[in-house]
């Protein structure tokens, strides 16, 4: 038995070795990094932007792919599939790891047990736009005082039911406790112009596709639902502080997964070389021209805010009896 015994514990350690020696010259070939979304989105220009970088510092080619499609479903699906070597990442926003599991039932991936958190992106500041004309308004303070006394008068548009921007004005009305009406559109481009044009009173929207329109004065900021304020608009307040809204935060985010069983050393090194990155003036620079605040940290951090996320919106989603299309 002794021979036996000593031949499964070198072939053991035979294995052992040859992981690690696999894992030790890792990347060896092509990364490939999955974008669930269509090209020339956020969440695809700072996935090529963060993926360049790491084509240069771990010295092999790295690939964006977009698979569109289902609410993000194909693209998941593919990535959760995919041999969990390191060579196979996800770029994923807060729909599809925080929002879309409340909503719809059955899902092809299920985003807590099939990917392991690499590092958070970028969030991107959400604020609340307002059309001059139709809404007699000038701050935040004077929005809930309106809305209040006008149950369901006020309306905001959104880029479609289930998405970030209808979440967040329920969020919104969840906290404050008045009374709006949702008016869903298909995408984000025009839910935005009818807000301009009036024809919508409102919308809580990305901080990048409301900027053109405030030169016009048809439009106004009212307030912004981060946690802090955003450096470039420092007389702009938070929702939390004009309200008096303890706790009271929301923003899009991307952030960058792999499959499940990674190895924690493989994880661990595309962590710290995406933090890197994103720390470094050019794809900072890059990023903030999108409209977003790059972040970064440990796969640690990553895992908490998505599961803060996770209880936030599932809150959100029962008390409004939000149901997916």
């Amino acid at each position: 038995m002794i021979p036996v015994r000593r031949t499964i514990l070198a072939c053991a350690l035979a294995l052992a070795g040859g992981m690690a020696a696999a894992q030790a010259y890792w990347p060896n070939k092509p990364i490939r990094i999955i974008v669930p979304f269509p090209a020339g989105g956020q969440t695809d220009v700072a996935a090529r932007v963060v993926g360049q970088a790491l084509g240069e510092s771990l010295k092999t080619a790295v690939i964006v792919e977009n698979k569109p499609g289902a609410h993000g479903f194909i693209g998941g699906a593919e990535a959760a599939k995919a041999p969990a070597d390191g060579y196979t990442l996800l770029v994923a926003s807060t729909g599809s790891m925080a929002i879309n599991p409340l909503l719809h039932e059955r899902m092809p991936y299920d985003p807590n047990r099939d990917f392991k958190p690499v590092s958070l992106l970028m969030t991107v500041p959400i604020v609340i736009m307002a059309n001059t004309q139709s809404l007699p308004v000038r701050s935040v303070q004077e929005l809930v005082v309106y809305a209040k006394a006008h149950p369901g008068r006020v309306n905001f548009a959104s880029a479609g039911n289930g998405g970030s921007s209808h979440l967040v004005a329920e969020y919104f009305k969840y906290r404050t406790g008045i009374a709006m009406t949702h008016i869903p559109y298909k995408g984000e481009a025009p839910a935005t112009a009818d807000v301009v044009a009036g024809q919508v009173d409102l919308m809580f929207n990305t901080l990048v596709s409301t900027l053109p329109h405030l030169q016009s004065g048809k439009v106004r900021m009212l307030a912004t639902t981060t946690r802090e304020r955003l450096a470039d608009y420092p007389d702009l307040p938070t929702v939390a502080e004009a309200l008096n809204l303890k706790g009271f935060e929301a923003s899009s985010w991307a952030a960058l997964y792999v499959p499940a069983a990674t190895p924690p050393e493989i994880v661990s090194r595309l962590s710290a070389e995406v933090d890197a990155a994103l720390k470094s003036p050019a794809v900072a620079k890059r990023l903030k021209e999108l409209g977003a605040v790059p972040v970064g940290g440990p796969p640690e951090r990553l895992a908490v805010l998505q599961q803060a996320e996770q209880e936030k919106w599932g809150r959100v989603i029962k008390a409004a009896g939000i149901k997916a299309d």
